[in-house]
């Protein structure tokens, strides 16, 4: 599967709108959980599986080779993976929609407790 690119075909996209191609990447599986844990700290391979439910190494290995390509994540010898600078960025974009789910999760939860 061919990395997502802005300006080309994407899932969800004939033209690649650049959101879209970035919507298709990170819904990929995986991506997203790969750049929640290395939000804080660089990993090594090792970590990040452990870190990712044990998932294989196959596809941990894809993944990462695919936000390596998209410059979203590096490889810092010897220490292991970290975001990159634009990774960060996407991250730090991504954050509301963490407080979003949060706040969500509560009125859900709300509701919940009303009905039973």
């Amino acid at each position: 599967m061919a990395l997502p690119k802005p300006g080309t075909p994407v899932r969800g996209s004939t033209t690649g709108r650049p959101i879209m191609a970035l919507l298709d990447l990170l819904g990929r599986r995986w991506v997203l959980r790969i750049l929640w844990e290395l939000r804080e700290e660089t990993l090594t391979f090792r970590e990040l599986r452990e870190r990712c439910d044990a998932m294989s190494p196959t596809v941990l290995n894809q993944r990462l080779r695919e936000l390596r390509e998209a410059d979203i994540v590096v490889l810092e010898e010897p220490y292991g993976y970290a975001l990159s600078k634009q990774g960060r960025q996407l991250l730090e974009a991504l954050m509301p929609l963490q407080r979003w789910s949060e706040q969500w999760q509560k009125k859900l939860a709300a509701k919940a407790d009303q009905e039973s």
